[in-house]
Parts: structure tokens; sequence; C-alpha cells
């Protein structure tokens, strides 16, 4: 098995190190269209190769497309085309990426359409590039396979041995289903950690105070501001209005504290406490 990983960060590159490392893929194929990322991977032997992108697609029988998601839409689209020009009838293609509706609805009337299957492993740090990869990363993770339906089963066997042989659990839902839960347990994340990280930053203007006070607890909350803004901005636009929709829900939570603490009204600011302390049985 050839697997050609197209975008050797994060998530590709961790891919590229545990399919190799446990034998599923003999070969792996990486592209990298940064010249120093490109060279990072290539020292890091993240891959056996790094080629370009048409060769990815020509020599591989499984295409990992690991970029943000604006371009991958139209990376997955061009794939299939390319798939159809050359009668690839045995080759596959993935995307990684963390909204659905979009690449679903592009290459919902392919004629290929039935060689790709859209997942979302959900796994990840907050670190970017190839310096972020890493070993067993994806291990007891769960992984979501969107519209599956769409895709033959021979493809769609193919990528839950992949994902078998990462240690990832498969859930299947829909697009809009995905999308709907990834803005409520990823999204709104990311978001209110760069809203606090500018909230700090704005308040402390020496940023020696926020290192030397800053506890585990502010550390873990606001880690996520971290992320790279090139894989977040095509995320909160293509998932604009489920992520609006719980950003305003957010916001009277928010409001509720708000006014709780203005009234000094102790009871008040307990149960809501309380009551976000069921989280607990759902998050150990």
């Amino acid at each position: 098995m050839t697997v050609g990983i197209i975008g050797l960060g994060l998530i590709g590159g961790s891919m590229a190190v545990d399919l190799k490392r446990r034998g599923f893929a003999g070969t792996v194929l990486g592209v990298e269209a940064d010249p120093v990322n490109a060279e990072a991977a290539a020292k890091m032997k993240l891959a056996d190769e790094i080629v370009g992108y048409e060769e990815c697609v020509d020599r591989s029988d499984i295409i990992v497309v690991a970029v943000p998601v604006g371009t991958a839409v139209r990376m997955v689209c061009d794939i299939l085309d390319r798939f159809r020009d050359t009668e690839a009838k045995d080759k596959t293609v993935i995307d990684v990426c963390s909204t659905k509706e979009q690449i679903i609805t592009a290459t919902h009337y392919h004629p290929c359409r039935g060689q790709f299957v859209s997942t979302h492993p959900m796994a990840g740090t907050e670190y970017s590039g190839p310096w972020a990869a890493m070993p067993n990363l994806f291990d007891g993770r769960a992984c979501i396979f969107a519209n599956v339906e769409e895709s033959s089963p021979k493809a769609r066997k193919t990528i839950e041995d992949m994902y078998d042989v990462l240690n990832m659990r498969p859930i299947y839902m829909n697009a809009s289903s995905h999308d709907l839960h990834t803005a409520y347990v990823s999204h709104i994340s990311h978001v209110t950690s760069f809203a606090l990280a500018l909230t700090v930053l704005d308040k402390e203007k020496d940023e020696k105070h926020i290192f030397d006070l800053a506890s585990g607890g502010f550390s873990s909350t606001v880690r996520l501001a971290k992320s790279n803004a090139d894989m977040w901005v095509p995320i909160l636009m293509q998932n604009h209005d489920n992520v609006l929709h719980v950003i305003d829900t957010y916001i009277e939570k928010m409001k509720l504290f708000r006014d709780a603490i203005a009234d000094f009204d102790e009871d008040r600011v307990r149960g809501l406490i309380n009551d976000a302390n069921r989280i607990k049985k759902i998050i150990r």
C-alpha cells in the first residue's frame, strides 16, 4: 500500500508516522507546498519521499488531503477529476477536515464520488507544522465518517481499516450533524480561547506578569489561542451559521454570570456553577 499525504503538519505528519510504523503503508509519499516545511519533513523522515502533488496522486493508492478546509474542497474535487481522467478506479482519496457540509456538497454529483471518503479524526493539539507531528496521536480517539453511504463499499472498508490501524473509534453521521456538533465541542472552544487571550493581553500589558501569574488553569484554558490562523479562519467561515449560533448561546450564559455577580447574588452564582458541574457526567 502506498499512502500519499498532502500536508505533513500535525494531522498529516502524525498519520504518516503511525501508518508506516504500524505496517499499513509500505511507502509514504509526502507533499508540502511550503519549502521550509518540506525541508523539515524530509529531515524528520515523516515520509519516505517528498514529491510533487501530481506525482503523489499518480503513485498513491490512498491520498490523504490534510490541508486547510478552504483548500481541501478544491483539492479533493481536482483529485477526483484526475481519477476520472486516468481511470484510476482502485484509488481512494480522503479529507481530514473539521467541517463537512461544503466538501460533501462540492463532491456530491462527481462521477468518482464513490472513491472519496470524508473523515474527521478527532485528535490534535494547538501546534502546527511538521514539528508538531507525533506518534500515537490518534490512539483511542474518535474518527467521524461523514455521509459514508456516498462512498463505495470498497473505499469505505479500506479507510475503516486504515483508521483501525491508528486505533481510532469510528462514528458515522451526516455532514450537517457533524458541523453542528463540532461547533459545540470544538469550534467554540477555540473562539473563546482566542477571545480570552485577547482580553488578557489587552488588560495586562506587561507580558512578564502574565507569565509569572499564569497557573495551570489559565494555561489549559487559553492554550488553544496558540492555534494557527490559516487553519481556523476557513473553518469558522465554512461553519459560519453553527458557530454564530453557539457564540450567541455562549454570550447568553456569560450574561447570566455577569448579572449574578453584579447583583452580589451568591445563590445564583452557586446555582450556575452547580449546573455547569453536570459536565462531569460526560467528561471525566
